[in-house]
């Protein structure tokens, strides 16, 4: 079986594939300080939550933004994982995708990822929407180029910078409303996070594809942990695909791995 970790600046992901199969997975908090040790007693209790046995897994596949993560997540990997090989993806991984930007050794981890995912799986120019920590637009082609895109604050990110900076403004949680006008104070937070949120989304799909390099209009893609709550919300994704990172760190670890 093969581990992946999608390590975001706020969340990791965590999937268990089974083949081809996404078995299980699970979302952990990023910015709590763990050592290797307590990264591997995670781990065995999730494992032992589906009943897998540590010695199962064979593959670890790793892409992280968070730096300080990496090493002790790795590093856990290797000690209770021990007959595991370990793959870390970022930008100098050998993989059958072009960064077509100025500074490729800069681009995320994620992002490299969801290129080799999205040329994969859909196989035609695509707009890759994450809403992560930070939304991110990510503009590939059917021949795995990565073109570039955009990065804007993330919904909770915006959202928590709005309850933080305002004294009487409550922290709501993330809901979408039933309409715009709200005659609550949350109501009116909600209407403006969530209905913001999604007509920037829109908003940056559309001067995108304004701006798209070939004939034909890509495909807009939503994934994320905040995909699913947005898909009614944004009138321009065409499919969402929560896991999607996942899968391309599986298909990645395959092709390190010669699998």
């Amino acid at each position: 079986m093969l581990l992946t970790f999608d390590v975001g600046n706020t969340e990791t992901t965590l999937g268990l594939y089974d083949g081809a199969t996404l078995r299980a997975h699970w979302r952990i908090m990023t910015d709590v300080a763990r050592t290797p040790d307590e990264f591997g007693v995670l781990l065995r209790g999730l494992l032992a939550g589906e009943e897998i046995a540590l010695a199962q897994v064979r593959g670890v596949a790793i892409g992280s933004v968070v730096p300080p993560v990496t090493a002790p997540l790795a590093e856990a990997c290797r000690r209770w994982l021990p007959s595991t090989r370990v793959e870390i993806i970022d930008a100098r991984s050998s993989l059958p995708i072009t960064l077509q930007v100025d500074e490729p050794l800069t681009v995320g981890a994620d992002r490299i990822i969801n290129t080799l995912a999205a040329s994969r799986k859909y196989r035609r120019d695509a707009i890759v929407v994450d809403l992560g920590t930070a939304t991110t637009f990510d503009c590939i082609t059917k021949d795995a180029v990565f073109l570039g895109g955009v990065i804007a604050p993330g919904v909770r990110t915006s959202a928590e910078t709005l309850f933080r900076r305002t004294s009487k403004l409550p922290a709501t949680e993330l809901v979408a409303p039933a309409r715009a006008i709200g005659t609550r104070t949350e109501e009116c937070i909600r209407a403006g996070v969530m209905f913001g949120a999604a007509e920037s989304i829109d908003g940056i799909v559309r001067r995108i594809k304004a701006e798209w390099p070939s004939a034909g209009e890509p495909l807009v893609v939503g994934t994320g942990g905040l995909a699913e709550l947005f898909a009614p919300l944004c009138r321009s994704f065409d499919e969402v695909d929560p896991h999607l990172t996942l899968y391309g760190l599986s298909l990645a670890y395959g092709l390190l791995a010669g699998d």
